[in-house]
């Protein structure tokens, strides 16, 4: 069972995954800097390094430089983390979910359709 993250920590892990699952430090200082983040040196060290405490990363040296390499895709996490909601919030009832989503009006006509396709398609996604 994959570990919950903080949304700090999963800030980082975003900017990771979008690198192709790998990225150096002053990539993610670099990428936090263009959204306006403001997050101290030590700050970003200590969030990478619990990530690293809890499997979802590792580092690689590259000479004197650390390498952040995802352990976990972000699809995992995303499944993963779908569970844990549906297990907690809808006692392991997806449809539940689902009814939530459709009577909160946070499925578009077109996430209806997508939906629609990838069910007829027996869960294959069409790109």
């Amino acid at each position: 069972m994959l570990q919950q993250v903080s949304d700090s920590e999963l800030i980082l892990m975003k900017i990771v995954w979008a690198n192709q699952g790998a990225a150096k430090y002053a990539a993610i200082m670099e990428e936090l800097a263009k959204t306006g983040n403001t997050w101290q040196k030590n700050t970003v060290i200590t969030l990478l390094s619990r990530l690293v405490d809890k499997g979802m990363l590792k580092t690689s040296k590259i000479g004197r430089r650390n390498e952040y390499i995802a352990l976990v895709t972000e699809a995992d996490y995303q499944s993963a983390q779908a569970r844990t909601l549906v297990s907690k919030l809808y006692a392991g009832n997806a449809k539940g979910l689902v009814a939530t989503l459709i009577q909160g009006e946070m499925l578009s006509e077109e996430d209806y359709r997508e939906l629609k396709r990838f069910w007829e398609n027996g869960g294959e996604k069409n790109e």
